[in-house]
């Protein structure tokens, strides 16, 4: 199974969920990543930064946490796609307005499509958008 990482699904790690059932999803999907890995759009890791660094300027984590959340990550295998951006801008744009989603969001469903992947995310709207199009969501029955 091909497994797309979305930033909500990576940071619940770190920033752990309220809802019971999310924070034990969360950690099944960190089993499956340390297991087998992951690809994210190379649009993750300035929003996995950026995430970061607003828990750090609202004091919800500390930096040496940060580092050490970034450090733990960089051992596990998650890839970033290798495909060229600008060869996805069109169906990314077509997906968006389909879905009423972020240009950000509809990344993550476009790679998800590609690759006839698995995605990992706590956002409902992409979530419904990814069942919509035929994407299976991480947590979904098979």
């Amino acid at each position: 199974m091909t497994l797309v990482l979305d930033a909500s699904m990576a940071l619940a790690w770190l920033l752990k969920r309220k809802d019971l059932d999310e924070a034990d999803l969360a950690g099944k999907c960190l089993d499956s990543v340390r297991a087998s890995g992951a690809m994210v759009p190379a649009l993750w890791y300035p929003e996995v930064a950026n995430s970061l660094l607003l828990a750090e300027r609202q004091r919800v984590i500390r930096i040496d946490e940060s580092a050490d959340f970034l450090s733990s990550m960089s051992i596990w295998e998650i890839m970033q796609d290798p495909f060229p951006p600008a060869e996805s801008q069109a169906q990314i744009m077509y997906l968006s307005r389909v879905f009423k989603l972020t240009a950000y969001d509809a990344t993550y469903l476009e790679l998800a499509m590609r690759r006839a992947a698995v995605l990992a995310t706590f956002n409902r709207q992409l979530a419904d958008a990814a069942r919509a199009a035929g994407v299976r969501v991480f947590g979904d029955a098979a």
